[in-house]
């Protein structure tokens, strides 16, 4: 490849399969994921993590803190600063109750896999320090899923401070995809006193770079991505500070990307409506 656009070797026969009707295509679980933003020189550098190559999605590939939906999130009582869940639902194209599980996923995600917590006592403050054994029990409790996130709020006695959080784009993995994600994505600014972590056992590397050199990287092919994440770091580019992006994320378009391929004569074409560079023609061999 040219690129880094991470490319599974099984796509071409899978999306044979699925357009002579010999694949069922399985229903997408709700996600979410966060581009967590920290001032510096030149710009704002991007928190990201490197999949270990032993995964069996993305392996290798870099990416932002994310994950599923915890159905409880749904309906437990969560404490909550910033804009109503109502209007939240509104910019993610959900109902209330599916908006409140999206942005706890997406808080819950960062504070499992980074250590970073966008949460505070108060609706106007955050914490500073996510650090200790006790933090560290709560975090592991969460993870195994022991521990709704409702419920380490209110141990904690803390509001998800949804105000700190700006919806940026929506991605849904392709129908051909036997693990499908309709991945809402997320930027937000660091805390100030917290610190970035790798605490997720699905990554063997973290780093924070300034968006234009991460999609340069996967531009000469150095550094494996797929194109939802090639595309947000593109458009995180122009803005000059973590603020500045946050503010902009208004302006972002949510309407959902979804890969399609078609089968013309022997040859495969995938595309990302509204994302050219992504465009693969494939023929009757399989490859790139």
């Amino acid at each position: 490849m040219s690129n880094g656009q991470w490319y599974p070797p099984e796509w071409p026969d899978r999306i044979r399969a699925l357009a002579n009707g010999e694949l069922t295509a399985a229903t997408p679980r709700r996600a979410a994921t966060v581009m967590l933003l920290r001032d510096g020189t030149p710009g704002p550098a991007v928190h990201m993590l490197r999949r270990r190559a032993s995964m069996a999605f993305a392996g290798g590939a870099y990416a932002y803190p994310g994950g599923g939906v915890d159905p409880r999130d749904d309906d437990h009582q969560v404490g909550w600063a910033g804009p109503s869940l109502d209007d939240w639902a509104l910019r993610l194209g959900v109902d209330p109750a599916s908006a409140q599980a999206i942005v706890c996923a997406a808080v819950r995600e960062t504070y499992e896999e980074a250590g970073v917590l966008l949460a505070g006592p108060t609706a106007d403050t955050v914490v500073d320090d996510t650090t200790g054994e006790e933090w560290e029990a709560d975090r592991r409790a969460l993870v195994a899923r022991e521990l709704s996130f409702a419920d380490f709020l209110q141990r904690r006695s803390l509001v998800l401070r949804s105000d700190l959080l700006g919806a940026w784009a929506r991605w849904i993995t392709p129908e051909f995809e036997p693990k499908r994600y309709d991945t809402w994505f997320f930027v937000a600014a660091l805390p100030a006193g917290q610190r970035t972590r790798n605490a997720s056992t699905e990554a063997d590397r973290t780093v924070w770079i300034v968006p234009a050199e991460a999609a340069a990287g996967y531009d000469r092919g150095e550094l494996l991505m797929m194109p939802p994440t090639v595309s947000t770091l593109r458009r995180l580019q122009p803005y000059r500070t973590a603020a500045e992006a946050l503010a902009g994320a208004s302006d972002q378009d949510m309407a959902p990307v979804l890969a399609r391929a078609r089968l013309e004569g022997d040859q495969v074409i995938l595309s990302w409506p509204g994302h050219d560079e992504f465009t693969k023609y494939i023929p009757a061999g399989g490859g790139s």
